[in-house]
């Protein structure tokens, strides 16, 4: 097993993050059915999802990395998008 490189780690994590970030955005947008946001977020999705899976194919161990990452992401966004229940997702234009 090769030897860890901390700043890859860090670039995983951060790279994963931003991923899940994006693609809960991603998703509030196809929800609004807003299709230039959710085009914009699906390529920016790929992008960042990139960094991760090359980093991580070299060594599996940064798969766990990945899966703190993702979790941070997804998390971070979820509490960002936070709306009270019944309200429209964001995105959705209120009238």
């Amino acid at each position: 097993m090769a030897a860890i490189d901390p700043l890859t780690a860090v670039g995983v994590v951060l790279a994963t993050a931003a991923t899940d970030a994006v693609y809960v955005m991603f998703t509030s947008a196809v929800v609004a059915r807003r299709r230039v946001p959710a085009a914009t977020w699906s390529s920016i999705w790929y992008l960042l999802s990139s960094f991760a899976v090359i980093s991580y194919t070299e060594n599996w161990v940064y798969v766990a990395f990945a899966a703190v990452g993702s979790w941070l992401g997804a998390f971070a966004t979820i509490t960002f998008l936070h709306r009270p229940p019944g309200g429209p997702p964001v995105g959705a234009s209120v009238e």
